[in-house]
């Protein structure tokens, strides 16, 4: 249950951390309570959330979420870094990278080949299933 009224999305709000999960930070501030999913901790990929933030430390977040039905905040230290990356950017340097043989291109490339096994596979499959 949200405690105070004035708490809006966007608002930068002083932090403590009470709890780690490998999903996120629990944080309180004020009398409320909020979650920042790993996600939002900070730009780029993060291995071990343990090795950025820690349990008592205090920090400025933003709120980025307020479910009013339960009362639950998400808030975000990302948001509040000087050039934050967003999810998209770095999905697009992933997918779009073919050394990582992952995402679209790879794909793409071997769509072709792929099709064509296939089609043989299920060739040889109806010429045994009719012999």
């Amino acid at each position: 249950m949200i405690a105070e009224k004035m708490i809006k999305i966007g608002n930068r709000v002083d932090v403590e951390i009470t709890g780690l999960q490998k999903y996120g930070a629990f944080v309180r501030f004020g009398k409320n309570r909020g979650l920042i999913h790993i996600s939002e901790i900070k730009s780029g990929y993060i291995a071990d959330i343990h090795e950025i933030v820690a349990v008592g430390q205090k920090v400025k977040a933003q709120i980025i979420d307020i479910d009013e039905f339960d009362g639950k905040v998400s808030l975000s230290l990302r948001t509040l870094e000087a050039h934050p990356q967003t999810h998209h950017i770095q999905r697009k340097f992933h997918f779009n990278n073919s050394a990582n043989k992952i995402g679209f291109q790879p794909f793409k490339d071997n769509l072709a080949d792929w099709t064509e096994e296939q089609l043989a596979y299920l060739k040889q499959v109806k010429e045994n299933q009719g012999a």
